[in-house]
């Protein structure tokens, strides 16, 4: 069985999903089976609720306050076992959620899905990946040819609803790309963290 939880870098992430509406470029799961203390993040079929509430209360979570939902696959691809995991780890273990997203959680769904998230996450880091919608669809390649323009409305909102919201790139992009999205995080509001290609 695949690693539901796993550690990497001081940090517990949960696993929950090989599901995905996107195939970046620079995607790790596309080189290797894990990543940092887990063995195999490959699940043969995603956990349910009742299995990944096992691997909460066999985990010891007294090093960690923070659980980030991020694993080989988009968590909102999963959303009621995101939604209810996450709210079992606050109640049962004093837990402050963060959620790593590609953002078209809203497009994959077909609607609003902010205001359930809003119930049970504290935090968000969007993958916002390039700084214009022609190299978003290059280096995203999502399922969805508007996905530029609603992860943006997308980020928005979260940042109006939940408070604590960043984006992401990855080093792969050019100097010039990662100077134009700090610009496009700059204008909405959004702090930018540009991840190392690893």
């Amino acid at each position: 069985m695949a690693d539901i939880l796993y550690t990497y870098q001081n940090q517990v992430y949960a696993n929950i999903t090989n599901k995905c509406d996107c195939s970046c470029v620079f995607c790790i799961r596309s080189h290797k089976d894990a990543i940092g203390e887990a063995d195999n993040l490959w699940h043969k079929n995603d956990p349910s609720l009742e299995e990944i509430k096992k691997a909460m209360d066999e985990f010891d979570f007294t090093e960690y306050d923070e659980l980030v939902y991020c694993g080989y696959g988009e968590p909102t691809c999963a959303l009621q076992t995101l939604l209810e995991s996450a709210a079992y780890a606050k109640e049962k273990y004093g837990m402050k959620i963060r959620l790593n997203t590609n953002g078209l959680a809203n497009l994959y769904h077909g609607r609003d899905v902010i205001p359930e998230l809003a119930q049970v996450i504290d935090s968000v880091s969007i993958s916002l990946n390039a700084p214009t919608p022609e190299r978003y669809l290059a280096v995203t390649r999502p399922s969805f040819d508007d996905a530029f323009e609603a992860m943006l409305a997308f980020a928005a909102k979260l940042k109006e609803t939940i408070g604590q919201v960043q984006f992401s790139v990855v080093d792969v992009l050019s100097e010039e790309e990662v100077a134009a999205s700090k610009k496009l995080a700059e204008e909405m509001g959004i702090a930018l963290r540009v991840r190392k290609y690893s």
